[in-house]
């Protein structure tokens, strides 16, 4: 009955999200670990979306997404705009998301700088500090930044982060 409000909306979204000319900011690349215990919420997202976990991680790698804005929790980034084969509602209960969770709520996807509740759908992590007060800045990514994610696999998450194996 909505469908046309629907497609409406998206347009419309499309056209702010295509105008939008904000400053230029830094381009970063970040490692995401798109398995196991760090992709809680991946098996999920492909099957509501009729998609292999792998087709999840090819799609949400193949973009360059814009930080709109950073906030929530110091240093969290709003980043847009997923493609509509991944845009999926948030959860209706938060649950834990630990730091460096990357997850997508509606059409935007962004990262957990610290270990907080949360509602998106979690689908990989990265070993990369987002939020360090002692850093200068404190926070790495600004609005105006493009980041483009790239995949990693469970060792070189640990290695990153210098974890034990």
């Amino acid at each position: 009955m909505y469908n046309w409000l629907e497609g409406l909306l998206q347009r419309a979204w499309q056209e702010v999200d295509d105008a939008y000319k904000g400053p230029d900011g830094q381009f970063f690349r970040i490692p995401v670990c798109y398995e196991g215990e760090y992709a809680p919420d991946l098996q999920w997202v492909a099957a509501q979306q009729g998609l292999t976990p792998k087709e999840v991680i090819d799609i949400h790698v193949a973009s360059t997404y814009r930080v709109y804005m950073v906030g929530f929790l110091p240093g969290f980034p709003y980043l847009g705009t997923v493609d509509r084969r991944l845009q999926l509602p948030r959860k209706p209960q938060p649950v834990t998301v630990v730091a460096g969770g990357v997850g997508i709520a509606g059409m935007q996807t962004g990262i957990y700088p610290l270990t907080s509740p949360g509602g998106w759908q979690i689908i990989g992590r990265t070993p990369v500090k987002l939020f360090d007060v002692e850093a200068d800045p404190p926070i790495r990514l600004q609005a105006g930044d493009n980041v483009q994610f790239y995949p990693v696999s469970a060792k070189a998450f640990r290695d990153m982060s210098g974890r034990p194996g």
